[in-house]
């Protein structure tokens, strides 16, 4: 399975037009975005006619620059976008799983609270957590202050094991991959890369 993976695109004309470009030679299966298709949703419109463009089932979470309703919303009018927030997707074999929002704060007690059940749900199935927030402790969340990622993701990942973490928020980390455990950790970037699963 080929999928085309972007974040951080904040309805960048030029950006969109690259993600168009590889998605029309590399033909992926699914497209996933992790957030930040907008700029505080004053753009929204724009980015969502962008995405539609690409001709591809889209799975996207809000960043910190969409809320979850907006998510939801535009979810609701266009069928070939499927609002991931704290949600399920089967393709194929593989499950997607994604929780959006945030970025800046370290902890998600709400999240955290979800575990259980989401350790129960994805139990010896072939998963991809997809999620705005950079995991703590990784090359992805390694700033010029130290590191400033979500460490509830990060205990989510230790306790899950997915195969692939898709995560996004800090542009500097961009195109950065790291490892924890048995689960590869990708930023895509706002140019978008392919994975092959």
């Amino acid at each position: 399975m080929k999928i085309l993976a972007f974040t951080d695109i904040h309805a960048d004309p030029a950006s969109f037009a690259l993600i168009k470009k590889k998605i029309r030679q590399e033909n992926p299966e699914l497209v996933v975005c992790c957030g930040d298709i907008s700029n505080f949703a004053i753009d929204l419109e724009f980015a969502v006619k962008q995405i539609l463009s690409f001709g591809k089932k889209t799975l996207l979470i809000p960043g910190n620059h969409e809320t979850a309703d907006e998510i939801r919303q535009v979810a609701e009018k266009h069928p070939e976008i499927i609002d991931l927030h704290n949600s399920f997707f089967t393709f194929k074999d593989v499950t997607f799983y994604g929780y959006g929002t945030g970025g800046f704060s370290q902890r998600d007690v709400k999240f955290e609270k979800k575990i259980p059940f989401l350790k129960k749900k994805l139990q010896g199935k072939k998963w991809i957590f997809v999620t705005h927030a950079p995991i703590y402790g990784t090359k992805l969340d390694d700033l010029w202050m130290g590191h400033c990622g979500n460490k509830s993701a990060r205990k989510f990942v230790e306790e899950v094991n997915p195969f692939l973490v898709v995560c996004g928020h800090f542009h500097e980390n961009e195109k950065k991959q790291d490892k924890i455990k048995n689960s590869k950790i990708v930023n895509p970037g706002h140019e978008g890369m392919l994975l092959e699963i």
